[in-house]
C-alpha cells in the first residue's frame, strides 16, 4: 500500500499518529571502558556538614524559594507527581527551589537533620521515588527538593548553545528553541522535564540523527551533597559531568542548569502504519532487522498493545520520523517488502520542528503552556507501570512468539486499560559514542524496549506491575538484563549492573567520592 500523503484531518492525526508518539514517551521520568578514577571536586567554600540550616524554620528562612509543609497552602497540589498511583505520598516538606543556593540549603538541612531526601524535576519516576514517601516505594517520608521552577531557557546570541533549567518541560524547550530555528533531540512526552531525561540518557524521536539528549550536553551546574556548586564539563569536574550523561537523576548531585549544543531545526516528516494482528510476527521480524540499520535520519517505533482500549484484540503499529531529503516512502519500501503484508492504513505528513514535537506530545495546535496536566492543560495524568530492556540482538522466531503471547495476555488482565510493548529504534548517532565515554553504557543496543500498563486511578497496582515485569522476564533469556535507568524498575535483581554494565564501577567511585554520607539515597541502584 502506498503512503497516503494527502494529509489526514486534524482529529484523525491527533488521535492516531500523535497519540502513538505520546505513548512512546509516557513515564519518562539512565555503561565498557571502566575506570575507578575519583573525581576532584573544587574545594568547598562551605565548612563541613555542621553548617547550614538544621531545622525546618531555618530552612524556610534560608531559602529564596518556597518551603511547603503538610499544613501549608498548596502542599496538596505540589506533592503530586505525574503518576496518580503515588498520590498518597506524604513528604515531610517540599522545597520549591529557585536557585542553586536553595538546593544547597536543602542539602545542608538533609545532612544536618538526617532527614531522608528525594529529588524531583518532572515527576515521571516510574518507581515513585521522587514522590518523597508514597506507599509501595520503599522511600520514607522525605524532604523533596523540587527543581520544577528552574525552567529558564536562554540561547546564545547565535543560537548554537542553550542554557536550560532542569525543570523546563520538553514542550516549552521545543517551542522556545524552534522559535529561533534551533533544536535538540529529546523525548516525545511534553511534560517530561529536560533535567531527568538528560541525566538518564535521553532516548527520543530524533535519537538516531541527533544522538541521545545527554550526547548534546556540554555542561551542567550541579550541587553535590556537601553543598558545593560545580560548573562541570568535559574540561572541569569531568567525572561529575560524565556521571550526568546517563548516570540517572539524584545519583551524584542536584543539577540546576544544563547547557546543550543545538542544531538547526529540521523539517520533520511524521509517518505511521498499522498492520493486521495476523501479520504481527512478520512485522516484528522485519522491523528489528531494518530499523536499527536504516538511514540514521529515519527513526521509528514499533508498538504492540492490548487491553481494554482494544476490545477487538491487540494492535500493531509502526510510526516514526524522517528528517532527510526525498519522500519517506523510499525509506520504508525495504521494510514493507520484508513484511510481505500490506498495511491497513498509512499516513505521512510534513511539519516544522515545533509542530512535530507538540504533536508527539499530544498537543497538536496548542501552545506549550497548554501542554501540561496542570490547570488549563490539555493532558491528563495517567496511572501506569513500566519496565525496560536494552537488547543488543534481535529476537529469534521463538522469542517473537513469546513477545506476541505476552501482548495478547494483556486482554486477560482485569482493569488493564492498555498494556504491551514499545520498541524504539537505536543505532545511528547513538552507537557512534563509545560505551565508556558517558555513563550511558548501552551504545550497542539495537533498540529500547518499554513494557507498559495503564490503569484506573486508585486501584491496586500489583497485577499491572506483575504484567510488565513478567513480560520483561519472559524476554530475558534472549535480551538479557540490561535496562534503561530512566524507566527505573525497583524489581531488578542487580539494578546497578542492569543500568550501567561495565560503567558501574566508575559510577560507584564517583558516588563514593562526592557523597560518602549517602545523602542521595535512591533505593537500589548504587
Amino acid at each position: 500500500m502506498p503512503l497516503d500523503t494527502s494529509g489526514p484531518s486534524r482529529r484523525t492525526f491527533v488521535t492516531g499518529l500523535a497519540g502513538l508518539g505520546a505513548l512512546a514517551g509516557v513515564g519518562t521520568l539512565a555503561l565498557a571502558g571502566c575506570t575507578t578514577r575519583a573525581p576532584s571536586p573544587a574545594a568547598s567554600t562551605t565548612p563541613a556538614a555542621d553548617r547550614g540550616p538544621s531545622t525546618w524554620a531555618a530552612l524556610a528562612a534560608a531559602a529564596t524559594g518556597t518551603l511547603l509543609r503538610p499544613s501549608s497552602v498548596g502542599y496538596g497540589t505540589a506533592k503530586l507527581t505525574e503518576n496518580p498511583r503515588f498520590d498518597d505520598a506524604a513528604p515531610l516538606g517540599i522545597l520549591l527551589a529557585s536557585s542553586a543556593a536553595d538546593v544547597a540549603a536543602g542539602l545542608a538541612f538533609a545532612r544536618n537533620s538526617k532527614t531522608p531526601l528525594a529529588v524531583r524535576s518532572g515527576g515521571h519516576n516510574y518507581a515513585g521515588w521522587s514522590a518523597g514517601g508514597a506507599s509501595g516505594t520503599d522511600v520514607s517520608p522525605s524532604l523533596v527538593i523540587d527543581t520544577a521552577g528552574l525552567r529558564s531557557i536562554t540561547l546564545s546570541d547565535d543560537g548554537s548553545t542553550v542554557d536550560i533549567g532542569p525543570g523546563a518541560p520538553l514542550a516549552l524547550v521545543y517551542e522556545t528553541l524552534g522559535a529561533r530555528g534551533r533544536a535538540i533531540g529529546a523525548g516525545s512526552c511534553g511534560t517530561v522535564a529536560v533535567g531527568g531525561l538528560t541525566l538518564g540518557g535521553g532516548v527520543g524521536v530524533l535519537s538516531r540523527s541527533f544522538g541521545l539528549t545527554c550526547d548534546q550536553l556540554t555542561g551542567v551546574e550541579i550541587v553535590t551533597a556537601d553543598g558545593v556548586v560545580h560548573q562541570a564539563s568535559a574540561a572541569k569536574d569531568a567525572d561529575l559531568f560524565w556521571a550526568c550523561r546517563g548516570g540517572g537523576g539524584g545519583s551524584v548531585g542536584v543539577v540546576t542548569r544544563l547547557t546543550f549544543q543545538t542544531q538547526a531545526a529540521p523539517t520533520v516528516d511524521m509517518w505511521a502504519l498499522t498492520f493486521p494482528w495476523s501479520a504481527a510476527a512478520d512485522v516484528v521480524a522485519a522491523w528489528q532487522q531494518w530499523a536499527p540499520t536504516a538511514d540514521e535520519r529515519l527513526w521509528s517505533t514499533l508498538k504492540l498493545l492490548g487491553g481494554e482500549t482494544h476490545p477487538r484484540g491487540p494492535v500493531v503499529t509502526v510510526s516514526g520520523t524522517w528528517t532527510g531529503d526525498g519522500p519517506v516512502s523510499a525509506q520504508l519500501s525495504a521494510f514493507l517488502t520484508s513484511v510481505g503484508t500490506a498495511p491497513l492504513t498509512s499516513v505521512a505528513t510534513s511539519h516544522d520542528y515545533v509542530d512535530a514535537m507538540l504533536r508527539y506530545a499530544g498537543c497538536a495546535g496548542q501552545k506549550a503552556s497548554a501542554c501540561t496536566t496542570g490547570d488549563g492543560g490539555v493532558l491528563k495524568r495517567v496511572s501506569e507501570s513500566g519496565a525496560s530492556s536494552l537488547p543488543t540482538v534481535a529476537l529469534s522466531a521463538d522469542g517473537i512468539q513469546t513477545l506476541l503471547a505476552k501482548v495478547e495476555a494483556a486482554q486477560d488482565v482485569v482493569g488493564l486499560t492498555e498494556g504491551g510493548i514499545s520498541l524504539d529504534a537505536l543505532g545511528g548517532a547513538v552507537s557512534r559514542v563509545a560505551a565508556g565515554d558517558t555513563a550511558f553504557v548501552h551504545r550497542d543496543a539495537i533498540l529500547s524496549a518499554q513494557y507498559t500498563s495503564t490503569f484506573a486511578d486508585g486501584v491496586d497496582p500489583s497485577s499491572f506491575d506483575a504484567y510488565v515485569r513478567s513480560f520483561r522476564e519472559a524476554l530475558v533469556p534472549e535480551w538479557g538484563e540490561a535496562s534503561y535507568v530512566n524507566y527505573v524498575d525497583a524489581s531488578l535483581a542487580s539494578p546497578g549492573e542492569s543500568y550501567f554494565g561495565a560503567n558501574l564501577s566508575r559510577m560507584q567511585s564517583i558516588r563514593k567520592a562526592t557523597d560518602a554520607a549517602s545523602v542521595f539515597r535512591q533505593p537500589h541502584f548504587l
